[in-house]
């Protein structure tokens, strides 16, 4: 039977992946810091074990998950908050950055001597980092941060036969997303990013990116030059 660990369970895809995952036969290790949200998880299913933590704090990252052993541990916690007409607010960006960057390498180090050969981790990134949206810096810069560490990761644990993947969704309806002003193309339900996730999971890809429309024209928006690039954003600067 395969045990799963899931950070950020509480609410959103991770949540829809612990229940998915349990629903098929899966021990899953359920992780998050919201008690009750935690424990409404472990009610739907006998297969739901939990772990209430911090992932930003390092010793309890260590103290939570140094006895788990997981065939697949995806790491999809995180947070967004928006700068304001670039007023650069540094307790906004240390929060976005501690949460989508450093809590998931907490989580590593904690994982990193339990995982076995035919181990995968997975890395729940983000589409925004690809294009330099307005208001976008904190959030971005945690997610390219976060693919370029896991990109590198891959290389150097391939020898230990741990697989890295990561995952690039665009816009889902999760409790985070509901909390935008703006219009989100292309958004997706957390049924079907389950659905994305798991397909390239069980392919072995190093990297899942969805919705594949969404994904192609930003890649082929990202490609474009940068003075071109910037003429498209400028658009979306607020005055």
């Amino acid at each position: 039977m395969m045990t799963v660990l899931i950070t950020g369970a509480s609410s959103g895809i991770g949540e829809g992946l612990a229940k998915s995952w349990a629903d098929d036969g899966c021990r899953v290790i359920a992780c998050g810091r919201d008690a009750a949200r935690l424990e409404a998880l472990r009610q739907y299913s006998p297969l739901i074990s939990l772990r209430q933590f911090d992932m930003t704090d390092a010793q309890a990252c260590r103290e939570a998950l140094a006895d788990c052993r997981v065939d697949l541990a995806v790491l999809c916690a995180g947070t967004c908050e928006y700068l304001d007409r670039g007023v650069i607010d540094v307790d906004l960006i240390a929060r976005v950055m501690s949460t989508n960057f450093t809590g998931p390498i907490n989580c590593l180090a904690a994982l990193q001597n339990t995982l076995a050969p035919g181990s995968r981790v997975v890395l729940v990134s983000s589409m925004a980092h690809w294009l330099h949206f307005p208001r976008a810096e904190a959030y971005g810069a945690s997610k390219a941060a976060l693919t370029w560490f896991a990109n590198c990761l891959r290389l150097d644990w391939e020898p230990k036969g741990v697989a890295v993947t990561v995952v690039s969704p665009g816009f889902v309806d999760t409790p985070l997303t509901r909390k935008n002003d703006f219009p989100m193309p292309a958004k997706v339900s957390v049924g079907q990013a389950v659905a994305a996730i798991r397909r390239g999971v069980a392919k072995g890809r190093a990297h899942i990116a969805f919705p594949t429309g969404f994904s192609l024209a930003l890649r082929l928006l990202a490609s474009l030059p940068q003075f071109m690039q910037n003429a498209l954003l400028r658009r979306m600067v607020r005055s």
